[in-house]
């Protein structure tokens, strides 16, 4: 009698290599060899059907089938890496509420377990037709979200990825490398002005933006993939106003858009305007500034979101 593969081909792209051993190195690359392995294990032990998995990033993430027949998501990465435990603790800490649902963890191994969140659509398909709409979503989203963080709890702060600016000028002996100075000048000193005046801090996605809000039977639309950080609620605003990445400045007027975005995203979370623009353009830049960082080459696509909310 032939058993059925419970675990499918542990495929592993060139480009998903090659950035796992760039950012992680020796680490990423140990890892890589034994993925294979890592993803049979957590079959075996929560008796998982794991398919092929999604279009991959930072991490290994494939749907998989429980032994009782629901669906479920295997997610593993690098262990012992900060981002993976703060997303854990992100996932515990919303408890479904705007989140989809931790389902188990083993952080040692590095593997999470996750709700499946179905039928799936992506929130880019609404902004694409409405993306009034499409905001007013994540305007929602948020709100379930952010909620105070009893202490202690390892989540970093926005200040602390704020260093990001301060470890662009080491990398590049003062200066601000292949970003223009005028630019990352002023984002660097309206992040700082920000954090100074924050409002008390909350849980934060820390990377909502449209790719990760997904439609779900369960509870409406709901965020995937948390970075889990605390800060402001206005901080979350961050992604999503230079998203969808790259589609948004192929959309007609993406300046005006942006303007909108920018006065409906204040009055739904009643947060002044000019906070909810400087965040937008500050994170725009920071998120150029981590490309660097992972040595990928520069992307214009958040520099000109950043010049168009600067000019707001």
């Amino acid at each position: 009698m032939t058993v059925p593969a419970r675990v499918a081909a542990v495929e592993v792209p060139d480009r998903f290599a090659g950035r796992m051993a760039r950012v992680w190195g020796e680490p990423g690359r140990r890892w890589l060899d034994r993925l294979p392995a890592l993803v049979e294990q957590c079959a075996q032990r929560w008796s998982l059907t794991v398919a092929r998995p999604f279009p991959l990033s930072y991490t290994y993430v494939a749907p998989a089938i429980r032994a009782d027949g629901s669906p479920a998501v295997l997610k593993l990465g690098v262990p012992g890496t900060a981002e993976l435990a703060t997303g854990a603790a992100a996932l515990r800490l919303a408890g479904g509420h705007g989140m989809a649902a931790l389902l188990d963890a083993d952080l040692p191994a590095g593997a999470l377990l996750l709700e499946r969140v179905e039928p799936g659509e992506q929130l880019t398909a609404l902004a694409a037709a409405d993306d009034e709409a499409a905001t007013a979503v994540l305007v929602d989203v948020m709100r379930r979200i952010h909620r105070p963080v009893p202490e202690p709890e390892p989540l970093p702060t926005v200040a602390r990825w704020g260093r990001a600016f301060a470890a662009l000028r080491d990398r590049y002996g003062g200066g601000t490398g292949p970003f223009p100075a005028a630019l990352v000048d002023r984002a660097e000193r309206s992040y700082a002005e920000l954090v100074a005046s924050s409002a008390p801090p909350v849980l934060l996605h820390g990377d909502l933006h449209h790719d990760n809000v997904l439609r779900s039977d369960r509870a409406g639309w709901l965020a995937i993939d948390p970075k889990g950080l605390l800060g402001e609620p206005a901080f979350d605003v961050g992604a999503l106003l230079h998203n969808p990445w790259p589609d948004l400045l192929t959309w007609p007027e993406p300046g005006r858009l942006l303007a909108r975005r920018v006065d409906q995203l204040a009055d739904g979370l009643g947060v002044d305007r000019t906070r909810v623009r400087d965040w937008g353009f500050a994170f725009a830049v920071l998120s150029a500034v981590w490309l660097d960082e992972d040595g990928e080459p520069v992307d214009p696509h958040p520099l000109r979101c950043a010049e168009l909310l600067a000019g707001l």
